[in-house]
């Protein structure tokens, strides 16, 4: 099956690209607010007026840190016709939820994330491209679109996001830069630090000229909640060389983790939670964080470990692996669970750095054909 990729271009000053955003996800920005109200309740224990409540804090963070991500969020509202803290809030969802993954996480939790990602260099592809790819594996009511952005001031932008979101967290720009990311839970994640959000952090690196400025915006200050960012640049089309590197962080720390031999992946659970100070919170979603690991990891050790160079097929097959399904890469819902607390891949996403073009199925791409967007 093929399907129509959501891609809206825009162009103009921060208000004018949020603007046009809001006006043509109208009725996607909707039901993501529908949704994501609906889970902060049910999942994370939130109330309406609570979540509003923080998101007006983390208003006047943003308005502080990243005042062009903040007018964009006016734009989107005026767009959509929504009000400013409920866009807000869709875009601080990551520390709204994750925070609140934490305090609970001595209790039953649902598997409330995933994502496998992987990149591999340009010496361990055919065509000496570097390759970032990535299922994003999520709530299947949430509405996932891309955005072509044309920046007045800084790099043009290629990204995957959910529907009145601001920041991409999946995508590349017109330097070569990339970027994947994977969620993490751990024992110190914490809204009230109010600190730069998580989805302005990932606007700013699609915004980056250098791998550098991307890693020192990950790693710089101190963070509301964990997460992983695997970076990449090819900066040079088509000149075969290119960087990779994969940044774990905590709240008060980061670890960075480089290629081996030729290709970095990356799940949902930390290397190494010791070293960054932190326990890690995995309870139901240790099965599926290892096991996805585990088998990607099998898959590039037969493959670019063993000196075999991928091509776009065969990272497309990867991506559509079912081992352990349905916990697997291209993931599934588990229909042993409540209906509320099932997740699958919604998203795939296959990233050419040298081409500036990525290759995207909304749903899972083991039953929905590949599209192309260029930048």
């Amino acid at each position: 099956m093929k399907s129509k990729l959501p891609v809206l271009t825009l162009k103009g000053s921060p208000h004018q690209i949020g603007y046009g955003h809001g006006k043509k996800a109208r009725p996607e920005i909707e039901q993501n607010l529908e949704v994501y109200f609906h889970r902060f309740k049910s999942e994370t224990e939130l109330s309406h007026d609570v979540a509003i409540s923080r998101a007006s804090k983390f208003l006047e963070v943003i308005n502080k840190v990243s005042p062009e991500y903040a007018e964009t969020m006016m734009g989107v509202a005026a767009g959509s016709g929504q009000e400013i803290l409920d866009i807000t809030a869709l875009n601080v969802r990551y520390e709204l939820m994750y925070s609140q993954f934490s305090k609970i996480g001595l209790k039953p939790v649902p598997k409330i994330f995933g994502c496998t990602a992987f990149a591999t260099l340009p010496t361990a592809v055919e065509n000496g491209h570097l390759i970032m790819a990535q299922n994003w594996d999520w709530i299947p009511d949430v509405k996932a679109i891309f955005l072509k952005v044309r920046n007045e001031n800084g790099p043009d932008v290629l990204s995957f996001t959910e529907a009145g979101v601001v920041g991409g967290k999946i995508g590349l720009n017109s330097e070569g830069l990339g970027l994947l990311i994977n969620g993490i839970v751990s024992s110190k994640d914490d809204w009230a630090r109010l600190k730069k959000p998580f989805h302005v952090r990932c606007w700013e690196i699609l915004r980056s000229k250098t791998l550098g400025r991307a890693t020192r915006i990950v790693s710089q200050g101190e963070r509301n909640c964990s997460a992983n960012f695997i970076l990449g640049q090819q900066k040079t089309i088509g000149n075969g060389k290119g960087k990779v590197i994969d940044i774990e962080s905590a709240p008060e720390a980061v670890c960075e983790l480089g290629p081996d031999k030729g290709a970095v992946a990356h799940t949902n659970h930390f290397s190494n939670p010791k070293i960054l100070g932190v326990k890690q919170v995995l309870d139901e979603e240790r099965l599926s964080t290892l096991q996805r690991y585990r088998r990607i990891q099998r898959l590039l050790d037969g493959t670019v470990r063993m000196g075999e160079k991928l091509d776009l097929a065969s990272v497309k097959s990867m991506l559509r692996d079912h081992f352990g399904k349905p916990e697997s890469v291209c993931r599934h819902s588990n229909l042993k669970l409540p209906e509320y607390e099932r997740y699958e891949t919604v998203v795939s996403v296959i990233m050419d750095l040298s081409e500036r073009k990525l290759w995207a199925t909304m749903g899972s791409p083991c039953s929905t054909e590949y599209s192309p967007i260029k930048l």
